[in-house]
C-alpha cells in the first residue's frame, strides 16, 4: 500500500491471473475483493495500515471463493482497478486506486452498485432525480480547522498559553456564530483536544463535501514585534521568510505523533489540474474577502495576504486559508485572543466575509 488520506494505491502479486469482482460496503466502509480461490502469502509488513486503508482481511469465502477485504477511514471512490501482466517477471499484479470522497458521492456509487441487481429503470430513474434535488438543496458548508491539538500542542504563548487550546476556543466560537445563520452548514475537524494527521483534516473536508475550509492558528515567532491577524493560501513559493517558515513548523505537526509524511504525488490529470485551478482561484478570492471585512476592525500584520505550501490547504476541490489570527509571541496579540469580546468582533467580521463569498462563488460558472 502507498499514498495518504486522500490518495491511497493497493497492489496485490499473483502468480496466476485472478478474477476479481469490487463490492463496495457501508458501516463500516469497505472494499470488498471478491477472488477465484486464492491461497494468500502476505508479508505481515505490507499488511501495515496506511492512507485510507485502516485494516486488512482475507480468507475463504465458500468453495472456490475468496475474499481480500479492505476497511477504510472513510467515504471513498473506487478510482481504478486492474490486472496487469508483468512485464519482466511471471505473473499479474492487481492494481487498485482509491480516493477520499464524500458521503454522498460514496452512497450515490453504493446506490448504483444495487441498483444494478434490485432496481426497475423507472425506479432507478426516479432515485437519481429525489438524489438531484437533495443536492442542489445542499447549504453553503464550511469546515472550521482548529490547527494542532492532543500530543501536538503547536505554539507556546508569553504566558504559557498553548496554541492548540487558542485555536479550539477560536474555532468554537467562529462555529456557534456560523450556526445562526440558516443557510449555512457548519462542521469542525476536531472538537475536543484530539491529534489530527494533516492529511485527516483535509480528507474531513472532501467527506463532506465543504465549500470553504478555513484552518485556524496562533503562531509564534522570533521576532516578538511582529503582531496582527494574515491569511494565507496554497503557494509552492512562499511569499515571504516568515511565511516559509511558518509553512515548514506546521507542515511537521504529523512528526509529534511519529508519522514520517508521505511524498505529495504529482498532478497528472488535466481535469484535476484544472480543478485545482479554480479552487485556488476561490481560495484567493476568499482571502480578499476576509481582508476587505478585517480592516480597520481587526489588527493586522504588514501585507497580510501571504502564501506558502501548507499541507493542510492541499484538497484540490475545497477553497482553502489558513487564518493567523494573531501571534502568541506578541504580548499584545496573546492579551486579545483570550478575550472573549474581541473574538467575537473577530467572528462576526469572518462571517460578513464567509457570506459575501458564499454569494460569489454561488454567481460564478465552474470552468468548463
Amino acid at each position: 500500500m502507498a499514498g495518504d488520506e486522500l490518495r491511497t494505491r493497493i497492489v496485490v502479486m499473483f502468480d496466476e491471473k485472478p478474477d476479481v469482482m469490487p463490492i463496495l460496503f457501508a458501516k463500516p466502509h469497505r472494499l470488498v475483493l471478491e477472488l477465484n480461490e486464492t491461497r494468500f502469502g502476505f508479508d505481515e509488513k505490507s499488511l501495515t495500515p496506511r492512507g485510507l486503508v485502516s485494516s486488512v482481511r482475507y480468507g475463504l469465502a465458500g468453495e472456490g471463493r475468496s475474499r481480500l477485504i479492505l476497511s477504510l477511514i472513510g467515504p471513498f471512490k473506487l478510482e481504478n482497478i486492474d490486472v496487469i501482466k508483468n512485464e519482466n517477471a511471471p505473473g499479474y499484479r492487481m492494481v487498485v486506486d482509491i480516493i477520499a470522497t464524500s458521503d454522498r458521492e460514496f452512497a450515490d456509487d453504493l446506490a448504483e452498485q444495487n441498483r444494478q441487481s434490485a432496481l426497475t429503470p423507472a425506479q432507478a430513474a426516479q432515485d437519481k432525480m429525489s438524489r438531484e434535488k437533495q443536492q442542489a438543496a445542499k447549504k453553503f458548508t464550511i469546515m472550521l480547522d482548529a490547527g494542532h491539538g492532543g500530543i501536538d500542542s503547536g505554539a507556546e504563548g508569553i504566558s504559557g498559553l498553548k496554541e492548540k487550546d487558542v485555536t479550539l476556543a477560536f474555532a468554537r466560537d467562529l462555529r456557534d456564530r456560523l450556526e445562526k445563520e440558516k443557510d449555512f452548514q457548519v462542521f469542525m475537524t476536531r472538537d475536543e483536544d484530539v491529534f489530527l494527521r494533516l492529511g485527516e483534516r483535509v480528507r474531513l473536508a472532501r467527506q463532506h463535501e465543504a465549500d470553504l475550509f478555513i484552518s485556524i492558528h496562533a503562531d509564534s515567532v522570533p521576532q516578538h514585534y511582529i503582531r496582527g491577524a494574515t491569511v494565507y493560501t496554497i503557494s509552492d513559493k512562499a511569499s515571504d521568510s516568515v511565511a516559509r517558515a511558518m509553512a515548514e513548523r506546521e507542515n511537521r505537526s504529523d512528526e509529534f505523533a511519529g508519522i514520517v509524511p508521505d511524498d505529495l504525488p504529482e498532478v497528472t490529470d488535466i481535469l484535476l489540474d484544472l480543478t485545482r485551478r479554480e479552487t485556488h482561484g476561490f481560495s484567493l478570492k476568499f482571502a480578499d474577502k476576509v481582508l476587505q471585512s478585517l480592516e480597520g476592525e481587526v489588527s493586522l500584520i504588514n501585507n497580510p495576504h501571504r502564501f506558502a505550501g501548507f499541507q493542510v490547504l492541499r484538497a484540490p476541490d475545497v477553497p482553502s486559508v489558513l487564518m493567523e489570527i494573531g501571534y502568541l509571541s506578541n504580548k499584545e496579540d496573546e492579551k486579545l485572543i483570550t478575550d472573549p469580546e474581541w473574538r467575537k468582533l473577530f467572528a462576526e467580521r469572518l462571517v460578513v466575509a464567509i457570506k459575501h463569498f458564499s454569494i460569489m462563488k454561488k454567481n460564478l460558472s465552474p470552468i468548463p
